[in-house]
């Protein structure tokens, strides 16, 4: 599977000559994952890619998380969410949640993958904003617990 680094547009569309050819812009970067159950894994914060034997770059892992995204956007912004990420995880520079691109099993509108939501750990902000502000919230807690 071949990447490009650009988005299509009128100027340059898809190649129909090489099926398999993804935009990483375009089809990946952004795109919400779910499970097959359509559970939310995420968004598409940033790939990981390899060069395989042939020379051609393929992508092996989708990053999911503040971390990935905030070195991808890069500059300050960047350098702050991932400062939040760190300080919001237990271990030293925590690393981005990674979903192996062998288990997406469509790329559309939104990313499936042939995993179950519950085998990935929970993003460390969401768990921080319900222990420390939605928990908080009076009637938000479920009264079970």
């Amino acid at each position: 599977m071949t990447n490009h680094s650009s988005s299509p547009s009128a100027d340059t569309p898809r190649d129909a000559s090489r099926p398999g050819t993804l935009w990483i812009d375009f089809d990946l970067l952004d795109r919400q994952i779910i499970d097959l159950a359509g559970n939310k894994l995420g968004k598409v914060d940033d790939i990981e890619l390899v060069t395989g034997a042939d020379g051609r770059l393929t992508v092996s892992d989708l990053l999911v998380g503040q971390s990935a995204l905030g070195r991808r956007i890069g500059g300050w912004v960047g350098r702050c969410m991932h400062g939040i990420a760190e300080r919001l995880r237990p271990e030293q520079d925590p690393p981005p949640l990674r979903i192996p691109f062998e288990h997406v099993t469509q790329i559309d509108s939104e990313i499936t993958v042939g995993l179950r939501a519950e085998l990935f750990p929970t993003p460390p902000l969401e768990s921080w904003l319900r222990d420390k502000l939605i928990g908080r919230i009076p009637g938000a807690r479920d009264e079970s617990q």
